[in-house]
């Protein structure tokens, strides 16, 4: 057999590569592909192969025989070294080359060096060719941004400590050895019990000390003392059936946010096989973080008015606040802020409910927009609507009926730091008091139809989840909304239309692009790119949640993408969120002008290179869309 030298060299640059990760998994089409094209070139040591200067790179670089040094050329360390030797198989620079900017690093030959070049347009299409290669590179991204955001963490060091105790796992909160009693010990064995341990509930457990109930001393009232209970009877006639647990893997983030959003004071930590180890109490929380969750949720539920509403509202954007003081992530900050958000409307919503004719209507409030996807700031205005059932006769007369209770409901959130929405999209609007019939000949006009300003101004709509009501009325309109969407494709690809018609504010020549103000907006150039695109994965594949970073997750799975691509995307995401509440005060109105805006040359290095990565992701995203659209 003989062989050609031109073949004898791709061969021996094949035998290399399989030498290395990621070359060594490679498709062998993508590696043959690889081998033909990369050129193999001699730097002298001390020569320069790639600086910041020269631009966007031309080329992808695979070390062959011996060392290159990086330096990083930032007045901030934006990685975990400042400068680094590349030895043979190693590569650079995967995130410029992707990103098509310039390198943030030099790279000088520390040694006379041999080295594989591909020419950066034979980079993409090796991306696109190979899965493994392609995943490798979003990893280096995904990995650059999340060693950027744990940086950004130890910027708030003087915190770190607070911070920590708030992500100590249950388990190891559980200080004392889990106290029950069987179902069927008598009540007053068990309150014997409380009283002599000193304890706030006593737990009731089955014959594999897995939790069955609970009693806390506020339920002793109501349950035991009023209704001159025996108390020789078992304690299960007066326990709350299936208590609220959390593994013991939880944080105790988890756990507030699950007190915050159900309103209990106790949660109970459970192992592996949901056997009980203790039980966590809203008390122990509050002395960890000092954080004023149990004055807050009490706040809201005793208030009898709307001054009293007021000064809860005020305590929700205060603790969210010390909260973002201390560094904790976006997602948990905004499921919070949503959570007591959530409660302080439900209040609202009694309250009003109370005074009006609105008993026996089979009806749910309907939240929109970002409080529909569990995703509210601290500059948030109300959308919110009512679907209710109509009787035979008289839906007019219901309407009637509900729009002035809604009324009264908009104009207390109002008075509670919630703007009426500009746009009149308000349960008090009687567009947007609809019986299910009439809410799916809404939904069916956008999508048999599809306008295109029709559906901009539409999209929040799809964001909808019921805040208080009949949670079923919600349910199978989403059921219904999912069936039609995704069986029309001239919506989803004019919903992609819109979705693309902002791209992110990323640039060739400068590393942003500004409006004419030098400034940002985070929530229209940024957030919103995510937000779109996740709401039309998720009506596409069928996914019932309204959360975005749900969406992501779960469309994204149900679509084939891989777990470390979801991840870097929903980083980028959290991001920028993080930096939209960074950017909110206290002192200022929800939704005043400037809110969401930032000006990057105010942020520091590390921000800006995260913002770009973020940017990157949001870009990425709407990759995808134009190609499953062909747009």
């Amino acid at each position: 057999m003989t062989a050609t030298a031109a073949g004898m060299l791709i061969g021996a640059s094949s035998d290399f590569l399989k030498r290395f990760s990621p070359f060594n998994g490679m498709e062998p089409p993508a590696l043959d592909f690889l081998a033909e094209r990369a050129v193999l070139a001699f730097h002298v040591r001390g020569s320069e192969i790639l600086t910041p200067e020269m631009g966007q790179p031309r080329h992808f670089h695979i070390v062959q025989r011996g060392k290159v040094q990086a330096r990083q050329f930032s007045p901030a360390t934006v990685t975990d070294y400042t400068t680094m030797t590349l030895g043979p198989g190693e590569c650079f620079p995967i995130g410029a080359i992707s990103a098509q900017r310039p390198s943030t690093n030099s790279y000088v030959a520390v040694e006379d060096s041999f080295i594989y070049q591909l020419s950066a347009e034979d980079f993409l299409k090796l991306m696109q060719m190979s899965p493994v290669f392609h995943l490798f590179c979003t990893q280096y991204i995904a990995s650059l941004l999340n060693q950027s955001r744990q940086q950004l963490q130890t910027s708030f060091a003087q915190r770190a400590a607070e911070q920590q105790t708030m992500t100590t796992p249950l388990g190891e909160l559980v200080k004392k050895e889990a106290i029950f009693v069987a179902p069927g010990t008598t009540i007053r064995a068990a309150l014997e019990k409380m009283s002599e341990m000193r304890l706030g509930c006593m737990v009731i457990v089955d014959g594999e000390q897995r939790p069955v109930g609970i009693l806390t001393q506020s339920d002793l009232l109501s349950r035991i003392v009023l209704p001159a209970i025996d108390l020789q009877r078992p304690i299960s006639e007066v326990m709350t059936r299936d208590p609220h647990r959390m593994p013991a893997s939880a944080s105790a983030y988890d756990a507030a946010l699950e007190m915050a959003t159900h309103g209990v004071r106790h949660l109970l930590v459970t192992d592996s096989d949901d056997r009980l180890t203790g039980v966590v109490s809203e008390r122990d929380l509050f002395s960890l973080q000092r954080i004023s969750l149990r004055q807050v949720r009490a706040g809201i539920e005793g208030a009898a008015d709307v001054e009293g509403l007021q000064r809860a509202s005020r305590d929700i954007r205060q603790l969210a606040l010390n909260l973002i003081a201390q560094g904790v992530g976006a997602e948990q900050l905004t499921q919070f802020i949503s959570a007591l958000n959530d409660a302080l409307t439900r209040r609202i919503i009694d309250l009003a409910a109370a005074s009006h004719d609105i008993h026996g209507i089979d009806y749910a409030w309907l939240a929109f927009g970002s409080e529909g996807r569990h995703e509210q700031t601290l500059s948030s205005d109300q959308d919110n609507g009512v679907i209710f059932v109509s009787p035979p006769d008289g839906r007019e007369a219901v309407r009637k009926r509900l729009l002035a209770f809604a009324r009264e409901v908009n104009e207390n959130l109002a008075a509670c730091g919630f703007p009426l929405c500009k746009g009149n999209i308000m349960a008090s609007n009687p567009e947007l008091c609809l019986t299910v019939e009439e809410w799916r000949g809404r939904f069916g006009d956008w999508i048999r139809e599809p306008d295109p300003q029709a559906l901009l101004n539409a999209s929040i709509f799809f964001d909808y989840r019921v805040l208080c009501g009949n949670e079923r009325l919600g349910d199978q309109l989403r059921a219904w909304l999912n069936n039609t969407a995704r069986a029309n494709t001239a919506f989803l690809r004019m919903m992609a239309v819109n979705a693309l018609q902002v791209a992110p504010p990323l640039g060739r020549i400068r590393d942003f692009v500004l409006d004419d103000d030098g400034t940002i907006d985070l929530k229209k150039c940024g957030a919103r790119l995510f937000v779109d695109v996740a709401r039309i994965l998720a009506l596409r594949t069928g996914v019932a949640s309204s959360s975005t970073v749900q969406r992501l997750r779960q469309a994204g799975a149900k679509m084939g993408m891989q777990a470390e691509e979801i991840a870097a995307l929903i980083d980028g995401f959290h991001f920028i969120q993080l930096l939209r509440l960074r950017s909110q005060h206290l002192e200022t109105e929800h939704d005043s002008p400037g809110d969401n805006r930032i000006n990057p040359d105010e942020l520091n290095e590390l921000d800006r290179r995260i913002l770009k990565e973020a940017f990157r992701q949001a870009r990425k995203l709407q990759l995808r869309l134009k190609l499953d659209y062909q747009l």
